[in-house]
């Protein structure tokens, strides 16, 4: 089978190196957007601007050409779109406008799309709807606890791609299933992409609680209530609250607000220090989707009818109507629940 992934950030990359360890030569390619990159890393073999130090596999194809790497995929392939949320609705669009033939399409970004709340497959709907000229196109989400450094150097890691194809989770689990990764399949959709934009917005409070050394017993109650929040929304949405309770909920919610290489969890931290979201955001120089997507899971919610009460004081805190300090004393302040 041919893999072809769109995206050359960390995260893609290290799919690609994943993707290429077991299958034959040239039959794994990554398109980047920049010619000037593709060429870089062919050149290093590495992806020195966004996942240095991992040794990229010879026989990986570095594609330059959009509709090159489109026009090399059967409808027994996979195309894996690595973008970033932002980039989904533009990169869905033109693979669409290419299409031949139905093709296999698996997305690995995070999150809610900001103007609408909308997740990432009904991103990718409503430009089917548009621009997919009525070919029956299988479509899924990657997802699950995992940095990309780590997956690059081959460490282990468990992910789960949710799909309502069970042969696409199967050409998915083809593709990545090898060596010290694991892929899980699963038919809830709502639930693997909600847990994934959720948790990205929970870690920054646990960022935030861990700046302000609020000690660990406050990270437990953030995590914990934080899961609450995310099934809560995850069953109000269509989806099944014991979603949330595997990888792509507790597992994400956990590496990303306790791991030091989550860049959401360092949003935090440096907005304790009263750092300015602006300067945060530069100083990365990558995407926190937790930012991007935190006040589209409170609208959300807020059209469900479902409480959030954490989420939404991340809200207010990164549109600068908050400071962290008084976020954390108007959530301690709350009056007494019972536990659900």
């Amino acid at each position: 089978m041919k893999v072809t992934l769109l995206g050359a950030g960390a995260w893609g990359t290290a799919m690609a190196v994943q993707a290429a360890k077991h299958l034959e030569a040239g039959d794994v390619s990554l398109w980047s957007r920049s010619p000037e990159q593709a060429q870089a890393m062919q050149q290093s073999g590495q992806n020195q601007a966004y996942l240095p130090g991992v040794a990229l596999p010879e026989k990986l194809v570095f594609e330059k050409d959009f509709s090159e790497a489109i026009a090399r995929l059967s409808s027994k392939d996979l195309l894996v779109i690595a973008t970033p949320l932002a980039g989904l609705s533009e990169t869905i669009a033109r693979v669409l406008s290419l299409a031949k033939h139905p093709l296999n399409i698996v997305w690995l970004c995070k999150g809610l799309e900001p103007n609408t709340s909308l997740l990432p497959h009904q991103v990718v709907e409503r430009e089917d709807r548009l621009h997919g000229h009525g070919l029956k196109h299988t479509y899924g989400s990657l997802s699950g606890p995992s940095f990309a450094h780590e997956v690059g150097q081959g460490m282990p890691c468990a992910l789960t791609v949710a799909s309502t194809s069970g042969n696409l989770c199967s050409i998915v689990q083809a593709a990545f299933h090898q060596g010290n990764m694991r892929i899980y399949a699963s038919d809830d959709l709502i639930g693997v992409e909600l847990g994934g934009a959720v948790k990205n917005v929970l870690a920054i409070a646990a960022g935030i609680g861990d700046g302000l050394n609020l000690g660990l017993n406050a990270r437990a109650a953030v995590l914990t209530r934080g899961l609450a929040e995310m099934m809560r929304l995850v069953k109000a949405a269509g989806g099944k609250a014991e979603t949330c309770m595997g990888l792509t909920g507790a597992g994400d919610l956990i590496l990303t607000a306790t791991g030091d290489l989550s860049r959401n969890r360092r949003v935090g931290l440096l907005l304790a220090q009263g750092k300015s979201l602006p300067e945060i955001l530069q100083g990365l120089g990558h995407v926190a989707e937790g930012v991007l997507c935190a006040s589209a899971v409170s609208s959300l919610a807020s059209r469900l009818g479902v409480e959030m009460p954490i989420t939404a004081m991340m809200g207010e805190v990164l549109s600068g109507k908050l400071s962290a300090h008084t976020a954390v004393q108007k959530l301690m302040g709350r009056d007494p629940k019972i536990e659900t």
